[in-house]
């Protein structure tokens, strides 16, 4: 196909499979169709780049699955107007695909050298509405709330209270929840005072820490 790159190619494969996996919001295909993800990866794991699988991106963190991060995207129900928070921001590629569907996004890494690599694909990639911290991200980043969608994409004991605080009336939060073996993939929705949650799948991801997570220990931590 003339003037069409080889990834952009397999990243529509990638859509398509997802597409048949249950993700029905044709946005959301459309942005992972966009983004190369072969961008966010090790340079030795480029080969597996498309695949529907976690990768590894060093320092014990991981790219989520694909279909994890289209799950969650799906969930959050952006619009273009829509104000998001993530926390860990790891290799960037959700905050990528977050970008595309949003008005603005601020993404929290309590690594400084992933937050740099990440700072550094979105500059190259154009991606001019995402904003970077290195920081605790289980506090959130009360300086931009409040939030319509907040994604947590590491894995926390319990909710962290304070990205609940942080939602905007009607916003929604998108996190893992639950022990180090395996977690509950949750989705909350805030009305007033009260808010409303339901369960999307199962999961695992590397341990949310911080002060309302996990305690730091080796080398798991969010992102």
């Amino acid at each position: 196909m003339s003037g069409v790159a080889p990834w952009q190619i397999t990243a529509r494969e990638l859509a398509q499979h997802l597409s048949v996996s249950g993700i029905r919001d044709e946005r959301v295909l459309a942005r992972i169709a966009a983004v190369p993800r072969h961008r966010f990866v090790p340079e030795d794991l480029q080969s597996q780049a498309y695949a529907d699988t976690a990768l590894g991106i060093g320092q014990g963190q991981t790219i989520s699955q694909p279909y994890i991060v289209a799950l969650m995207t799906e969930a959050a129900l952006l619009t273009p107007q829509s104000r998001v928070l993530e926390v860990g921001s790891g290799s960037g590629y959700q905050a990528a695909i977050l970008s595309g569907l949003c008005q603005s996004l601020i993404t929290i890494e309590r690594l400084a050298t992933l937050a740099e690599a990440a700072r550094q694909r979105f500059a190259e990639l154009g991606l001019t509405n995402i904003e970077g911290h290195v920081a605790d991200g289980t506090l959130g980043w009360p300086e931009g709330a409040p939030y319509d969608a907040i994604l947590v994409t590491a894995g926390a004991p319990t909710v962290p209270e304070l990205l609940l605080e942080q939602l905007a009336d009607g916003g929604r939060l998108v996190l893992p929840v639950g022990p180090e073996a395996g977690q509950s993939l949750l989705a909350y929705e805030r009305h007033g005072d009260q808010f409303r949650s339901h369960k999307l799948c199962d999961c695992r991801f590397v341990k949310l820490v911080g002060q309302a997570g996990w305690m730091e220990s080796g080398v798991s931590a969010d992102g």
